[in-house]
């Protein structure tokens, strides 16, 4: 089985630069996860999407990296039926001239 949750979008401190440790801004999280589907053992993608949010709004990490590692770690540990995780993690309004992402890729 697969889940797919497509332009999850919130406001949140993320970054090196000094206006980025003060303001939040626009971040965008895509996330593909294939899993053991067995009748009574599913993923809520409900709870996968606060799973996301409440991790990376309450640690405000400096790099994109360190939230996609961790982030694939907190997923991983809380459901151990994932056979493949991909997440990428969006900051669309940080340069003018593009849209900057960072992607990760975990086979079990």
């Amino acid at each position: 089985m697969t889940i797919e949750i497509e332009a999850l979008e919130f406001n949140t401190i993320i970054g090196l630069l000094d206006f980025e440790r003060i303001t939040p801004q626009k971040v965008r999280v895509d996330l593909e996860l294939d899993y053991n589907y067995t009748n009574k053992n599913f993923i809520n993608y409900a709870d996968l999407v606060i799973i996301i949010k409440n991790n990376i709004i309450t640690k405000k990490y400096e790099l994109l990296e360190d939230a996609l590692i961790d982030l694939e770690k907190e997923i991983i540990k809380t459901y151990k039926n994932i056979e493949r995780l991909k997440i990428k993690i969006t900051k669309p309004d940080i340069l003018d001239d593009c849209i900057v992402s960072l992607s990760r890729s975990v086979y079990q």
